[in-house]
């Protein structure tokens, strides 16, 4: 199956993670051809273990629910963050500029952090830790919310979709700068963090960016997105195992079978295979530019959050009485142990009730990322 440089045309309005198969395969029967044939990409190989399991093992116990859960708490209390906003542009910056301070309370004097502008209000938001090489992993999220119901008024807090993958990836970002030899760019590969622009309606800003990498001539080794990271109460419901979903379709085989590898290697619960059946997340825009890539959901896709692309994608929905206790790190903090209670924000008139229980599934996406990251910068 060849993948052209041809993409998912742009449907103003309509969020591609609510297509149905059907509709979105023929929108994209100018770039791929069915979904079970192999793609094309760079040469490119992946290892078949993790190698620096001591390093990222010290790294993970930095990672932090508090320090997630205050930038979620922010995020979300947005009126919204669609991409042709105010509140999107400035949701935008606000990331930015929170990733800058981390840099800047860091010894990662080479690190950066910039926009990526795109023809709408809303800017993609591009952090790099440069390796000895230019040869780049990617992790990436999507910044953008939705209400389905009338866009660009309507309250949409995004919570899970995508604010989840969004602080997901911010404190991988914060912990990352605090290993020496990634701070100082010994790392053999460049780490890049994306925060997507626009994704909500046509995947617009990673295609932006990854068609721009393509004529660059980047080499992206890797790209691993993380969108809806948070929700398990549908997989429990229905007495399935909480696990992590691993599609399959869109991504690179050779990339994903080493996203198995991680998730064996450092998370304590499993992997399940899950299709989209579509291109669902911005991944696919780094797979149509000829760059290998993955992307795990928060379970498989049939037991993903429904409330998403309304008012109802809170974080309240995220922190289920029934979880099981925390990953190992944060369950020997007091906060984990605890909780820290509930608060309330006021924003644009509305409020909202913010649980302060990180939803635990976060962190095995935070490890996850954190893991691949670390493991793949080496390589």
């Amino acid at each position: 199956m060849k993948v052209s440089l041809a993409i998912l045309p742009l449907l103003l309005g309509i969020s591609t993670s609510l297509l149905l198969p059907e509709q979105a395969r023929r929108l994209v029967d100018a770039a791929v051809s069915g979904d079970d044939g192999p793609l094309e990409f760079a040469n490119v190989s992946f290892p078949i273990q993790c190698e620096q399991q001591e390093k990222v093992r010290g790294l993970a116990k930095k990672l932090s629910k508090e320090w997630m859960l205050g930038q979620l708490q922010h995020l979300s209390g947005f009126h919204t963050r669609y991409y042709n906003t105010d509140d999107g542009l400035i949701a935008s910056r606000s990331i930015q500029d929170t990733v800058k301070r981390m840099i800047q309370n860091s010894s990662a004097t080479r690190a950066s952090v910039s926009s990526f502008s795109h023809p709408w209000r809303q800017k993609s938001v591009i952090a790099t830790i440069p390796g000895r090489t230019n040869d780049t992993i990617v992790l990436g999220a999507h910044l953008d919310s939705i209400n389905l119901h009338f866009p660009l008024v309507t309250h949409a807090p995004g919570a899970d979709d995508d604010g989840s993958g969004v602080v997901t990836i911010m404190d991988v970002f914060r912990v990352l700068l605090h290993d020496k030899a990634i701070a100082q760019s010994r790392a053999h590969n460049t780490i890049e963090f994306h925060w997507y622009s626009a994704e909500e309606i046509g995947l617009k800003g990673s295609r932006d960016i990854f068609d721009n990498y393509k004529r660059l001539g980047r080499n992206v080794k890797a790209m691993l997105q993380q969108d809806m990271t948070g929700y398990i109460e549908g997989t429990l419901k229905a007495g399935q195992r909480e696990s992590l979903g691993v599609i399959t379709d869109f991504v690179h085989p050779g990339l994903t079978e080493f996203v198995k590898t991680v998730i064996e290697t450092y998370c304590t619960i499993p992997w399940v295979e899950t299709k989209c059946g579509y291109p669902c997340s911005d991944h696919f825009s780094a797979t149509n530019a000829g760059f290998p890539s993955a992307f795990v959901l928060e379970s498989a896709k049939q037991y993903s959050n429904p409330h998403i692309h309304s008012a109802k994608d809170v974080i309240d929905h995220l922190s289920l009485d029934h979880m099981r206790q925390h990953a190992r790190d944060v369950a020997n903090s007091r906060a984990g142990r605890e909780g820290l209670g509930a608060v309330r924000t006021t924003h644009y008139g509305y409020t909202l009730k913010l649980s302060t229980k990180m939803p635990r599934p976060c962190l095995y996406y935070s490890c996850l990322s954190l893991c691949f990251s670390a493991d793949l910068a080496a390589s």
